[in-house]
Parts: structure tokens; C-alpha cells; sequence
């Protein structure tokens, strides 16, 4: 028997609406859990909100607050330069992750494609550079305690592989059992080991680095300007791209996972941090009707709590 989602709404009007999200998600094959927060009034909705999920590419917001944290303190030069050598480094389609021949960059660059086009060569140098402990280190010193980072971008790859060799169509198979088992056989999509956080905890680091609660003003600025140049728009931009609403985010794809988190800002001054964190409950590699889905919950959650 499949559980119900626990709702969360700050006021009365806002539970259908959690509701009829939740009920749009299960029919299109999705296990999901929402937070959007208007950043200035503190109202809220959404549904399993504490429950730990592996993050995928999401985890590259924290990790890049890490870094330029270091950046702004003068601890990082961010003209520091770094070669990847692809013999090495991590699997992915773009960026670095793609090239054929080893690539100097300088880390205010690494930080720069890591977020714009999600590169996870770049991501896991950078995470190598101030390692698991540093960045396990900033996320306490934050109060980020329901954020957990324990691997490399391309432990993910690594572990799908060693279940699965190369048919990933296998691996996605295995991800979808699991996910309805509880046993997981994919070690980095068991929330006690992967790269793990809440759609309230993360929801709740976009409302401090947007507001500039936490870390430096110099990191927090930057990270909002780099979100802001993601160049994917097909998960919470893809109906709300206008010439009066921004929004910057970040995405994470890997086998069953799509996710997406980031704030959503009007000229009006209207802003809405969303977390939307989603496990397909089928065999599809494309999924756009899960995209557009997010799209769509990302839409209405946007105009219920605009002020």
C-alpha cells in the first residue's frame, strides 16, 4: 500500500493545492517531495518535506558555497590555476566532464561551469580541492545539519557500474526496485550513504543564501549570479520563463532521479524558493512529461504565494 504524503501548509487555502500537486505527480509515474517558501513572508506549502533524498548535481550548490566561501575570505585564489586530465576525471556530457584532452581552468571557472552546465569534472576537482571534510566542516559551521555530502560526482557512476556494468538500462531498473523495496542496491541512492537532503533543508539554504544569512555576502552573491545562468530551463523555468520572472536554480539528473531547487523572482519583487525532488517509478530515460510536471507545480506554486 502506498502512504500518503505528509502535507505541509502554512495556511488552510494552501493544502489543496500541496494536494493536487502530489495527485499530478503520483499519475505521472513520480514519488515526489515539495517545499516552496515565499522568501519575505515566510508562507509555505508542500508535501514530505524531511524526507532524505540522494541529491544527484544538486549537491553542487553547497559544494559551490564552500568554495567561494574560501574565495571571499582570501583563504582560495580563485585564479588558481588546475588542470583535469580526462584519463581521470569524472563521466558527463558536458563541460569538462566531455573534453577529450586534459583542460587548465582556473577555479573561479571550475565554480562557473559546475553550476551553468552542471559539469562534473569540475565538480569533483573542486570537491577534491577542499575536500569531503572541509565541506562536511562548512555545512556544521552553517547549521546545515540535514545536508550530507560523502562522495565524489562520479561514486555515483562507479557504483551504478559495478551492479550493472554497462547497461544502465539495468541500473535504472534496479534504482526503480529499490526505490519500492527499501533495499538498495545502488549504494549512492541509499539516503544513509549518497549525497543526502531534505527538500526543507534545502529550501531553507536558498532562503539564507538569498537573504544573506549564511556564509559571506561576497559567496552568497556570487552563487545567486552563477544559479542565475543555468543554461537547462526545462524542469521549474519551463513555465515561467518571462521577460519579468528570473529563476535560478539548479538541476540533478541521474538514472530515476529528476530534481530541481532554486528561487523564482518577479520585477514585482515576488520571491519563492522551490525544492522539487522527484523519483520516477518507471523505465524511461526521457521523461518531459516529469519536466514539464515540475514545471507546472513550480508555476502554481509561484503565483499562490506571490504577496
Amino acid at each position: 500500500m502506498t502512504a500518503h504524503p505528509a502535507y505541509l501548509a502554512s495556511t488552510p487555502d494552501l493544502l489543496p493545492l500541496a494536494e493536487s500537486i502530489a495527485e499530478q505527480w503520483a499519475r505521472a509515474g513520480v514519488r515526489g517531495h515539495l517545499l516552496a517558501r515565499n522568501l519575505d513572508t515566510g508562507e509555505q506549502f508542500g508535501f514530505d518535506v524531511d524526507v532524505a533524498i540522494p541529491l544527484a548535481s544538486v549537491v553542487k550548490v553547497p559544494l559551490a558555497l564552500a568554495v567561494l566561501e574560501r574565495v571571499a575570505s582570501g583563504a582560495l585564489d580563485p585564479a588558481r590555476q588546475i588542470t583535469v586530465d580526462p584519463a581521470t576525471s569524472s563521466l558527463g556530457s558536458t563541460g569538462v566532464s566531455a573534453f577529450r584532452y586534459p583542460a587548465t581552468l582556473a577555479v573561479g571557472d571550475l565554480v562557473h561551469m559546475m553550476l551553468t552546465v552542471s559539469d562534473n569534472a569540475s565538480s569533483d576537482v573542486l570537491l577534491d580541492l577542499i575536500g569531503i571534510d572541509g565541506l562536511t566542516g562548512s555545512l556544521r559551521a552553517w547549521g546545515c545539519a540535514d545536508i550530507h555530502v560523502r562522495h565524489r560526482l562520479h561514486r555515483m557512476y562507479e557504483c551504478a557500474a559495478g551492479v550493472a556494468g554497462n547497461d544502465f538500462g539495468l541500473a535504472l531498473e534496479l534504482a526503480i526496485q529499490s526505490d519500492r523495496s527499501g533495499q538498495h542496491t545502488i549504494e549512492t541512492l541509499d539516503p544513509a550513504h549518497a549525497n543526502s537532503a531534505s527538500a526543507a533543508a534545502l529550501v531553507d539554504l536558498l532562503h539564507r543564501v538569498w537573504l544573506d544569512r549564511i556564509s559571506e555576502p561576497a559567496a552568497t552573491a556570487e552563487l545567486r549570479r552563477l544559479m542565475s545562468l543555468q543554461v537547462f530551463t526545462h524542469r521549474l523555468a519551463s513555465d515561467l520563463r518571462t521577460d519579468t520572472v528570473r529563476v535560478s536554480g539548479k538541476t540533478g539528473t541521474f538514472l530515476h532521479l529528476r530534481h530541481e531547487i532554486g528561487v523564482v523572482e518577479a520585477d514585482s519583487g515576488d520571491r519563492v524558493a522551490i525544492a522539487a525532488l522527484t523519483r520516477s517509478t518507471r523505465r524511461a530515460t526521457v521523461a518531459q512529461d516529469i519536466d514539464l510536471a515540475i514545471g507546472s507545480a513550480a508555476r502554481s506554486a509561484f503565483e499562490a504565494l506571490r504577496a
